[in-house]
């Protein structure tokens, strides 16, 4: 049996503040974690608002995000993005330029940017070596958001690149996990795996039961108010698509049945080129406009 707790240095002890922005448009939720015991931060998720059919970006969300941590006289030292998100687009560089904080993803970006370089036709002037970001992380990796300890998780089978980055006592799943009755992402994109997914969800369940868990979406099943905090405990008890002790084979089964009956999610031509640059659109024209492609017949 897997045990996360004696895998990594988990420090229950330290409380992280927590403060959860949800996104109606993406139900994205992103996160700003303060430590207790200065004004250091880390940002989780941003987003970057996006008109799709009008082609237009804002900084709705982000500004909040901004706002927040200028209201609070918070220090930004880092942002973290948890995957290559498929249904939202990154606000990182925009944070970056207005409160610095260096962009992180795990380490296996590179094999998502060699994929979807492909998909999107992107040329040789595409670095895919994960160049784009500042901090690329590996499993088992730990780091300092002021005197918060914290490590990264490798937690693949939605994307390659997933990763669950716990600090104190709060982890950030990204996809790996829905609250207890939403149960898992899919894993049918290009790189995902279900039994992999049921893997990576195994050592998340090995952590204390006491550890928070913060979803990165939440779709309100049954019409209940959106939630986005959970624990171990609780996934263990409750998770519908794990808890009572469902056998990988049963979960594989069961994943890759309902993942063919999902349709693509509406963001993710921009979402996967935009978001495998850490933020960034692509370059430019000659006449300084941005153009993104829409392959056909490929996702």
């Amino acid at each position: 049996m897997y045990d996360a707790e004696k895998q990594y240095p988990v420090n229950m002890d330290v409380v992280p503040e927590v403060t959860a922005f949800f996104d109606d448009d993406t139900n994205t939720i992103s996160y700003v974690v303060k430590d207790p015991a200065s004004n250091a931060c880390a940002i989780v998720d941003s987003v970057l608002d996006l008109d799709y059919a009008a082609g237009r970006t804002a900084y709705e969300q982000a500004d909040k995000i901004i706002s927040y941590i200028r209201e609070n006289g918070l220090e930004l030292q880092l942002q973290i993005e948890t995957h290559v998100h498929a249904d939202h687009l990154s606000a990182a560089p925009y944070i970056q330029d207005k409160l610095g904080g260096k962009i992180s993803i795990g380490e296996k970006i590179t094999v998502v940017q060699d994929t979807f370089g492909k998909v999107f036709n992107e040329g040789t002037e595409f670095q895919r070596d994960g160049s784009q970001f500042d901090i690329l992380f590996r499993d088992g990796d730990t780091y300092s958001i002021g005197t918060m300890s914290a490590f990264a998780i490798h937690t693949p089978g939605h994307t390659p690149a997933c990763m669950t980055h716990v600090i104190g006592n709060a982890a950030f799943v990204g996809d790996t996990l829905f609250m207890p009755d939403g149960g898992s992402a899919r894993a049918d994109f290009p790189g995902g795996d279900a039994g992999q997914l049921y893997d990576s969800v195994q050592k998340l369940l090995s952590l204390p039961d006491e550890m928070r868990l913060f979803m990165c979406h939440d779709y309100a099943p049954g019409g209940r108010e959106i939630q986005w905090e959970t624990t171990v405990a609780e996934e263990k008890a409750h998770n519908i698509h794990f808890g009572g002790g469902t056998t990988k084979e049963e979960f594989v089964k069961m994943r890759e049945a309902r993942d063919a009956t999902l349709g693509m999610p509406r963001l993710i031509i921009p979402s996967l080129q935009v978001n495998m640059r850490a933020g960034d659109f692509p370059p430019p024209d000659e006449k300084g406009d941005v153009f993104l492609k829409v392959p056909i017949n490929k996702l």
